[in-house]
């Protein structure tokens, strides 16, 4: 994977979270392609090293922190560890997620729903905090949050995604009202059908699954009805979503907060 450099981010430092996942891999190259620091964000150690060790190659300050969202001290000692390291933190892309099993709403696990608020809801809220503070207190910045077009129209077979996603539009819509005046912006990125990845392969695994009156209960056939109602015909590519992030996070979009932008292909 190799990203085309088209912002100026020398000298600045992204935290991602969920950094070792396939969206958080791209946005870090993309950005480490445009000159700035990486810190990553993950529980699982070894594909965050191997995240690290690619973005060797664009010669740029990486650290990587083993984090758990949903505890809060986690998330502080992460941030002091990234504070300590790097002077300051200037972006901060607030990923990682939990997609849920995939069962019709009468079906659904009451543990798994708690699961996926926990992680998506109550997660991205202890990240929004400690990068609200950090931000706050070094003069501002940006942060996105990973939301999803789940979070606009709601897919059949994902309730707890789904509403956990609702959540996620909603607190950056406030959190960039509030933080506005300390000169953070705060916007979302809402990706639909994105791949070849871990994710798209479990959606349309798990969707076939279900037996709803939405999905074939092929996988191969699930991706075609899948494609076939995206108004452009194929998926958005992770490097597409990364690219989002990186116009949301640059100058070119310092009048723009409290937007959630579809990455959707007109579905």
């Amino acid at each position: 994977m190799t990203a085309k450099a088209s912002y100026d981010f020398a000298g600045k430092t992204i935290l991602i979270t969920g950094g070792a996942g396939d969206i958080g891999r791209a946005t870090a190259q993309r950005f480490a392609a445009d000159g700035s620091g990486v810190v990553i964000l993950d529980l699982n150690e070894a594909k965050m090293a191997e995240v690290a060790h690619e973005l060797e190659a664009y010669k740029i300050p990486v650290a990587t922190f083993r984090c758990n969202v949903t505890d809060p001290d986690d998330v502080a000692q992460a941030f002091s560890g990234a504070v300590e390291q790097f002077g300051r933190i200037d972006y901060v892309f607030n990923n990682a997620g939990y997609q849920g099993v995939f069962a019709k709403t009468d079906q659904y696990p009451e543990e798994d729903f708690k699961k996926v608020i926990d992680i998506n809801v109550v997660g991205v809220f202890h990240v929004l905090k400690a990068a609200a503070q950090h931000l706050r207190n070094s003069g501002g910045g940006a942060i996105v949050n990973m939301a999803s077009h789940a979070g606009v129209a709601g897919p059949p077979n994902m309730l707890a995604y789904s509403a956990s996603k609702f959540a996620v539009i909603g607190i950056t819509q406030t959190a960039a009202k509030d933080l506005a005046p300390y000169h953070i912006r705060v916007n979302a990125v809402s990706p639909a059908l994105i791949g070849p990845g871990m994710m798209w392969t479990r959606q349309t695994e798990l969707q076939a699954g279900v037996g709803s009156q939405y999905f074939d209960a092929d996988p191969k056939v699930v991706e075609q009805q899948m494609i076939n109602s995206v108004p452009m015909r194929r998926l958005g590519s992770l490097e597409e979503v990364a690219n989002g992030v990186a116009f949301l996070m640059s100058e070119e979009a310092s009048y723009i907060t409290g937007f959630n932008l579809d990455l959707t292909g007109g579905l």
